[in-house]
This record gives structure tokens, sequence and C-alpha cells, in this order.
């Protein structure tokens, strides 16, 4: 596939399947995919499809925003913005109806058309300050003594 097919298969990869399409899951992924971020996955299609469920199960009003979408060879690297409400159970937090967004950067490695590996950074440390999981910086903690405040 040409860097420009690359792309494509790549910005649709965020849109789509990331958008929550699980049939695009099929489309665009490979059957022996591999996700290397996200903890202890197995790969292919399915464990994919089961992470959208509890995403989509925890947040709502989700988007991406793409920046920046480079290609070379058989990878595409993405920067992208992230944003959400938490609505339901997400990441083991209970739903706080906070607004979030992130920083992110994903790398797909591409295999005859179809997304066959996939790596993700992310602002995890913003993402749980804006949930009010932990604190943000410079924020006191109700439990910090009163001398220290």
């Amino acid at each position: 596939m040409s860097l420009e097919a690359n792309k494509e298969l790549a910005r649709r990869f965020i849109d789509e399947v990331f958008g929550g399409d699980k049939a695009a899951v099929d489309e665009l992924v490979a059957e022996d995919f591999v996700p290397h971020s996200w903890g202890p996955m197995p790969p292919g299609r399915e464990p994919l499809k089961q992470a959208i469920d509890r995403v989509y199960g925890g947040l709502s009003d989700h988007r991406m925003t793409i920046d920046d979408l480079i290609a070379e060879h058989d990878r595409v690297a993405i920067r992208l913005r992230s944003h959400a409400r938490h609505t339901g159970t997400f990441m083991g937090i209970p739903a706080t109806g906070r607004e979030y967004e992130i920083t992110e950067t994903h790398v797909l490695r591409i295999r005859d058309g179809k997304v066959i590996e996939h790596w993700r950074d992310a602002d995890m440390l913003g993402l749980m300050q804006q949930l009010g999981a932990l604190p943000a910086p410079g924020a006191r903690s109700e439990a910090e003594p009163a001398a220290a405040r």
C-alpha cells in the first residue's frame, strides 16, 4: 500500500474503530491484531471489540481530533486530542460526570491493508486529574494537616 493509503487507513481506524464502530474492526483490523499498550489483552479482533464496549460503557460524547498523521514504510504515527464525558464506570472509577481532554500518540503497523499492531501513549496523569481520581497540580488535599496549608 502507498503511504497515503496507509494514512487513510489509520484515519479510519481512529475515526471508526475508536469511534465505537465494531463493524469497522472486521474491515480495518487484521485477525491476528496485537495491541501493545492496553495491559494484558490477547491478540485478535474480539478482544478489541470487548475493549470498545468497556470504553463506551464508561464514556459518552467521545471524540478524537487528529493533529498530526505521519507515515513511513508500514507504520503510521498519529498525534491527537481525545475528549469525553465520564458517565459510567471507566478504568474502575465510578462515573463523575466530568469531561476530560488529553493528548495521545498512536502508532499503527499495517500489513496487507489492515492494522496488525497498535501502540499508544496517552496523558493518563492528566486524565486521572481531570476525572478527580488524583489531585490536580497545586491542589491541596483535605487530609493535609491545617498547619501545612
